[in-house]
């Protein structure tokens, strides 16, 4: 008897390894998928800007950066004494209007660098419904809560979208030749929008992806959004909130990309690395007995010999922190 309906996803042409460079931008689908990937030492500039859920947000973001736009001070804005920017997320913060301009200049610069090198953009869309402020109707990426009557809400049309990444995507292959380009649409349900409205917008977006595959041929889509309706089609696979897929739909998520984007000769080390965080997340029952010493030695072994080639000093300091626990 089947549980779940399955579906094949197209094998990924020039797949990731540990010597790919990797940008991973958009709704919280990107920082998840980044965060596995650099948690198994893969190099990746992980959502540099906060999480971006609207299209032309991000693709105004990766084109000023790749162009090397002046910041926007138009669309800045002072919060709790805090400056932030209408086009970003409040992760990107500062104390004044200099120090955020400063901010946003060397995240761009390092978007830029990423563009510019990299093996793979990852780019995950999380909604159509934008909110565009003040006069001129500019989109903004965060409404950073401001009064409402500030902004105009409006569903994009997939030809907008289109449009905008297609700027965007031209200008990428100039500066960059060999990248290639994974779009998806994000699991995440927006549910505050009202039902039938994101299920609208979820199509806004899939319609915009696909005709942004069908243009340029290194561009793919991964169909995360899929995955979740589909073969996870229970809310035992959600959050308390029913919105946002739990561990186990994200660890289920990651699998099926491991599949079709990572090159298998990546699995063992990518085994390895995952036997470490079980290892560095073990809670022994006696701490001082001698077997746990030989488990904490075996394991400070295998981290200075990966330190090598990788960066495992987060790990190094982590068992470090152990081990003076453990001596007290």
């Amino acid at each position: 008897m089947l549980w779940t309906m399955s579906f094949d996803i197209p094998e990924g042409d020039n797949k990731i390894t540990h010597r790919s460079s990797i940008l991973s931008i958009g709704s919280c689908f990107s920082t998840m998928i980044g965060e596995k990937l650099a948690e198994r030492k893969f190099p990746v500039l992980n959502n540099p800007f906060g999480t971006i859920f609207n299209p032309l947000s991000i693709a105004n973001l990766l084109e000023d950066s790749a162009l090397e736009m002046p910041v926007n001070t138009d669309l800045m804005l002072v919060r709790d004494g805090l400056y932030l920017h209408f086009g970003m997320h409040s992760d990107v913060v500062a104390y004044s209007q200099d120090s955020l301009e400063r901010l946003i200049q060397k995240k761009q610069q390092q978007v830029k660098n990423s563009l510019e090198h990299a093996s793979l953009l990852l780019v995950t869309f999380g909604t159509a419904w934008v909110y565009e402020y003040g006069e001129k109707g500019q989109i903004v990426a965060n409404c950073h809560k401001q009064p409402a009557d500030l902004f105009e809400k409006r569903l994009l049309h997939p030809d907008e979208i289109q449009k905008a990444f297609s700027s965007f995507l031209n200008i990428l292959r100039e500066i960059n030749p060999n990248i290639r380009v994974i779009l998806t649409v994000s699991p995440v349900r927006h549910t505050r929008d009202g039902i039938p409205e994101n299920q609208l917008s979820k199509s806004v977006l899939r319609l915009a992806t696909h005709d942004l595959t069908e243009t340029y041929d290194f561009v793919s889509y991964f169909p995360s959004y899929e995955i979740m309706m589909d073969e996870l089609r229970d809310y035992r696979f959600y959050k308390e909130d029913l919105v946002h897929p739990n561990a186990q739909a994200e660890d289920y998520i990651w699998q099926r990309f491991k599949t079709v984007w990572i090159d298998p000769k990546s699995f063992p080390l990518i085994e390895e690395f995952e036997g470490i965080k079980r290892d560095l997340a073990h809670r022994p029952f006696n701490p001082d007995s001698p077997a746990h010493m030989k488990f904490l030695d075996n394991l400070q072994k295998k981290l200075e010999k990966y330190s090598r080639d990788f960066d495992f000093s987060k790990e190094i300091d982590q068992l470090r922190k152990q081990t003076q626990y453990r001596g007290k």
